[in-house]
């Protein structure tokens, strides 16, 4: 019976502060706001996303992490294009910008494998930083290319409204 009292309160009391997700270490008053079904391109799955902010309400000019959950292989270099390809599809049209923020991307980047998970967090002063786990691996000390990649998932313009419509648990 002692044994079973133990478990029981390591479950219930222990074990949430022991495996606080992500998220909320590396955004501590976070919890979910939504997630996404899961990114098919063609036949392929391509990732899970799950936006958290403070206290589960996503405000765009507030701190929030944007976790995406790969369910396949990629490399780093691809994603970084294919995140300027969505950029130039919501109107970002100065070259030079995506140039840039294209070359600091392949650098913080990583080739993912199915399972690998990738966070994006958008800070008090508007910068990302980007985390593999728990593990800082880049930032980008841009406002405007914060506001521009995060869109790629939460702005209006996105080419995945029903993917945004889930993130933001808009019913």
């Amino acid at each position: 019976m002692k044994l079973i009292l133990f478990l029981l309160s390591w479950l219930f009391f222990i074990a949430p502060t022991v495996h606080a997700s992500i998220a909320q270490k590396l955004l501590p008053t976070s919890a979910p706001v939504g997630a996404s079904p899961t990114l098919t391109y063609l036949f392929w799955d391509v990732y899970q996303a799950t936006l958290y902010a403070p206290n589960g309400q996503y405000s765009a000019d507030q701190p929030f992490v944007l976790k995406l959950h790969y369910l396949r292989e990629l490399k780093g270099k691809d994603i970084a294009q294919r995140s300027v390809e969505e950029m130039k599809k919501q109107g970002v049209q100065n070259q030079a910008k995506l140039t840039q923020w294209q070359t600091q991307m392949q650098s913080i980047f990583p080739d993912v494998t199915n399972g690998t998970e990738l966070y994006g967090k958008r800070t008090n002063s508007g910068t990302s930083k980007f985390y593999r786990g728990e593990d800082l691996i880049g930032e980008i000390n841009d406002p405007q290319f914060t506001q521009h990649f995060f869109a790629i998932w939460l702005g209006e313009k996105t080419s995945e409204p029903d993917m945004r419509k889930a993130l933001l648990n808009n019913k």
